[in-house]
Parts: structure tokens; C-alpha cells; sequence
């Protein structure tokens, strides 16, 4: 294995032409330059120095031959510490984000659009999926930063805040079930109609069902649905009534395509949070970035 703090020490001796310069620029001690010299000779096969009256001088069939390259590898490698350190300090290189096509349509587009208004030197790579696939692209170093549908699985590996948006849902329906509109209903009440549900092993479905059954209640869909878009445009069309977050539908309520149920008891709020690799350096621009959810704190530790 090739070790780099020998060649280091062999061309700062070449440089400074002395043992005793190198070792204070190197702060180690002279014995300690001497014999990192020696070790690198006797990995090399090659005496690299003539020892002479004046000092260190590089030999014609060793150290001549090798300084250059040995100088142009330094240098590269300088170069990768200097572009890592200005990514820590500054808004540079690209920001690998992760979160559901939902999540980045809902919570991050804003946050997107005003980030790049301040750095818009930094590129975005968005790689959209549902939550547990996006902790195990965090712990696989595909993403710099995730956004994740809570409550979630813990992960030892992985930081997740509580909350930086809370979700609301609620039960909504389109003209077809115009004579439910302000009328109060029970979850129980619910049964009576097709109801469109998120697909199972979603966040969103083991949400609605762990409230259903602790009022006691089986709710089950009509239609099962993989995408909220979908699931509004076939509430909208009267196929049935769907459960979906109330921020989600703010647009489409609006409008007057969907209304909101009168449904008692409401379920419990749930939210959005946003996760890093437990162990990783945030770069600037990531520093940055959380800075606008006022999440910095719950990262710095």
C-alpha cells in the first residue's frame, strides 16, 4: 500500500535541500524525516539522496528520476482537498436530493425555486421514491438529503427530524356526493361509500388504517391508488370518496371540484420530515439548503 506521508516528507526534504528544513516545516522531528527517507529508499529499492557537507541532494539515478512525478501527484491530490474544502465552504457542486414526486411537489418546489434564486451556481439532481427507498439511497451515498413521509421505521444509521410540514388528512368527494356536503358523518359512515385509498404499505394507508381501527373501524377501499393526482382526478369524477391530505387538495377545493367531508373524529396529524446519513459533513450548499426549513439545529449535533 502506497503511502503518501513518505513522499510528502521525501519532497519536502528535496525542496528545502535539508533535514532539518523539512522537519520544521513538516513539524516532526529530524530523526522522524531521516528515517521516513529510509523507509521509502528501502520500498523503492533506490537510494533517493547523496548525504553530503551541504545537505541533501537528490541522486541522479533515483530521486531526479522520480521527483517530478512524485511533485505532480502531490500537487493533484492538493487540488481534491482544496475543491472539497470549497465545498464545505461555499455554494458549489450539486445537491442530491431524495423524496417522493408528491413531497417535491407539495413541500420542496418553493424551497427549490428560492434556493436556486440564491445559488444558482449549485445543480440539482432529484431522485423521486417512496420514503423507505429513500433511506436506503441516504445509506448507500445516491442522496445527500432526504424527505420523508412520517412516522417511519427508525434507522440507526439515519438522522430524521420530527416535522417540517404538517399533513392534515381528510376525507373528500367530488359532485357526485354533492348531498354529503356539510353533513356530519361518522368514520363509521364511511363504510356506506366506495372509498379510494392509497396503495397498502404506503405511510398514507397505515396512517388511515391505524386511526379506522383505533375507532374501532375496517375501512376498506373500493380502489386502491398509487399517486394522489390519480386519486383526486377519480374523486373529482365521482368514483368514490378518498382520503388524501388536506394540503394536497387545497388547489382542487378551491376550485369547487372536491369538498371536504364533515368527518368525526378527525384524524391525527402526521407530517413531512427530512433525514441525513447520520455520520456525513454537510457540504455548504446542504448546510444552505436545510437552512431554509430552520432545521439547522436539529443537524448540528
Amino acid at each position: 500500500m502506497v503511502n503518501l506521508e513518505l513522499y510528502r516528507v521525501f519532497y519536502t526534504v528535496a525542496r528545502c535541500g535539508s533535514l532539518t528544513k523539512a522537519a520544521e516545516e513538516l513539524f516532526i522531528s529530524q530523526p522522524a524525516v531521516s528515517q521516513a527517507i529510509k523507509q521509502l529508499e528501502n520500498q523503492l529499492g533506490t537510494a533517493l539522496f547523496n548525504r553530503t557537507h551541504k545537505g541533501m541532494e537528490l541522486t541522479a539515478q533515483g530521486g531526479e528520476v522520480v521527483f517530478h512525478d512524485i511533485e505532480r501527484a502531490l500537487q493533484l491530490l492538493n487540488g481534491v482537498e482544496d475543491r472539497l474544502a470549497e465545498l464545505k465552504n461555499s455554494p458549489a457542486g450539486t445537491l442530491r436530493i431524495g423524496a417522493s414526486e408528491t413531497i417535491f411537489q407539495y413541500c420542496l418546489a418553493d424551497k427549490l425555486v428560492n434556493f436556486h434564486k440564491m445559488y444558482p451556481q449549485v445543480k440539482f439532481e432529484l431522485v423521486s421514491d417512496v420514503s423507505p427507498k429513500t433511506i436506503e439511497q441516504l445509506k448507500t451515498d445516491r442522496i445527500d438529503i432526504g424527505f420523508l413521509n412520517l412516522p417511519i421505521e427508525e434507522d440507526p444509521d439515519v438522522r430524521i427530524t420530527d416535522s417540517i410540514m404538517l399533513l392534515n388528512d381528510v376525507f373528500v368527494a367530488g359532485r357526485a356526493f354533492e348531498h354529503l356536503k356539510g353533513k356530519e358523518l361518522s368514520v363509521w359512515d364511511l363504510q356506506n361509500y366506495p372509498l379510494l385509498l392509497m396503495e397498502q404499505r404506503t405511510v398514507a394507508r397505515n396512517a388511515v388504517e391505524h386511526f379506522a381501527k383505533s375507532v374501532g373501524v375496517t375501512l376498506s377501499p373500493a380502489i386502491e391508488i398509487d399517486s394522489w393526482g390519480f386519486m383526486k382526478n377519480l374523486v373529482a369524477e365521482g368514483m368514490g370518496v378518498g382520503c388524501i391530505p388536506r394540503e394536497y387538495a387545497l388547489r382542487r377545493i378551491g376550485e369547487g371540484q372536491l369538498f371536504e367531508l364533515n368527518v368525526t373524529p378527525a384524524m391525527p396529524s402526521r407530517s413531512v420530515g427530512m433525514a441525513l446519513p447520520k455520520n456525513a459533513a454537510p457540504s455548504f450548499a446542504l448546510r444552505a439548503f436545510i437552512k431554509l426549513f430552520g432545521a439547522e439545529k436539529a443537524f448540528s449535533q
